[in-house]
């Protein structure tokens, strides 16, 4: 099941995104963290961000018997002429359910989402060579460029990024 995160999030929350994400890290997903983020540090970044975010920015999460199994966000950009824009980010997927369609439909869900809220342009980056560059492209992204070197893997290696954008039809 998709939904919105429910706000003020709760502390079990913030605890399965934090595991989710350390699960990203441990899985070498180039995500921003390196090898030694802490438990403690990736529930701080997830209550940050949450709390820090623009009211129009929407966080979605995919629950399993488990808890939270998956998590994509729409994080509206931030300048007056830019309204119409917002960055699709952190798409994870737990490892226990990777391909099980569950990376798909987050991101078609986020895309009603952020159309329905009246953004007409998405933008995203992602690993290049990672699983999600096949699923965006297959979901109709289309690919900017590669920037060489542009971020450390978990494990401190530099990693190419490729950026996509997805134009949206106006409601």
């Amino acid at each position: 099941m998709i939904e919105p995160l429910a706000l003020p999030v709760s502390d079990s929350d913030v605890r399965d995104l934090a595991l989710l994400l350390l699960d990203a890290i441990d899985s070498g997903a180039s995500l921003g963290f390196l090898d030694s983020t802490t438990l403690e540090s990736a529930e701080a970044w997830w209550r940050d961000r949450i709390s820090k975010a623009d009211a129009r920015a929407i966080f979605l999460v995919a629950r399993d018997e488990n808890g939270i199994a998956g998590t994509v966000q729409i994080l509206p950009a931030g300048m007056p002429n830019q309204r119409h824009r917002a960055d699709i980010a952190k798409l994870l997927i737990h490892r226990r359910a990777r391909r099980q369609g569950l990376g798909s439909m987050p991101m078609l869900e986020i895309e009603r989402r952020a159309q329905a809220a009246g953004f007409t342009l998405l933008t995203l980056d992602t690993k290049r060579g990672d699983g999600a560059e096949s699923l965006y492209r297959r979901g109709g992204w289309t690919e900017v460029g590669v920037i060489p070197a542009y971020a450390l893997d978990p494990d401190g290696t530099p990693c190419d990024t490729v950026v996509f954008y997805k134009a949206l039809p106006r409601l």
